[in-house]
C-alpha cells in the first residue's frame, strides 16, 4: 500500500443495523418482558434475554447496561434514535390504545415498553417488529443500498 493509499471507511452504522443488531439478539439470547433483562439472569450474565429496548441499548453499546444514562453522548443520541423509530413503525402499524374507565384516549402513541410487556406479545412478534421497523427505515433513508 502506497503512503497516498486510502484505506476504505467502514459505512456508518444506521439506526436499522441497531434495529436488526437487536433482533438477532433475541433470536440467540431470549426475550424477556417487565424490566429490560431477565432478573433471573445472574449479575455478571454478558447475554440476559431482554425486552426490545434492552436488546437495542445492547447493539448500541456492545454490552448490558443498566442504565442507558450512563451511555456517551452520541451513544445515548443513537439508542434514542433507534427506540423513536420502533415507536413510530408501532404507532402506524401496531398501535395500543389505552382508554380510561370513562372511555377517553389515556395514550396517544405506542409506548415500546408497554407494547413489549402486552401479556399477549410473543417473541416473534417484537423480533418481527424490530425487523419491519429497520426495513421501514431503510425504506425512508436509502437509495439503492446507500444512505441519502
Amino acid at each position: 500500500m502506497k503512503a497516498t493509499h486510502q484505506p476504505p471507511t467502514l459505512a456508518p452504522v444506521t439506526p436499522a443495523d441497531l434495529l436488526r443488531m437487536a433482533a438477532l439478539y433475541l433470536r440467540r439470547h431470549g426475550w424477556h418482558q417487565g424490566t429490560y433483562y431477565a432478573t433471573n439472569a445472574p449479575a455478571d450474565c454478558l447475554t440476559p434475554p431482554a425486552c426490545a429496548v434492552g436488546a437495542i441499548g445492547i447493539a448500541c453499546a456492545g454490552h448490558r447496561l443498566d442504565h442507558f444514562y450512563g451511555l456517551d453522548l452520541d451513544t445515548q443520541v443513537t439508542f434514542r434514535q433507534a427506540v423513536g423509530i420502533l415507536t413510530t413503525y408501532l404507532d402506524g402499524c401496531l398501535p395500543i390504545c389505552f382508554v380510561d374507565e370513562d372511555g377517553f384516549l389515556v395514550e396517544e402513541h405506542t409506548s415500546p415498553y408497554s407494547w413489549n410487556d402486552d401479556p399477549d406479545r410473543t417473541a416473534e412478534q417484537v423480533i418481527t417488529a424490530l425487523e419491519k421497523a429497520a426495513d421501514e427505515w431503510d425504506r425512508l433513508h436509502t437509495e439503492g443500498g446507500e444512505n441519502r
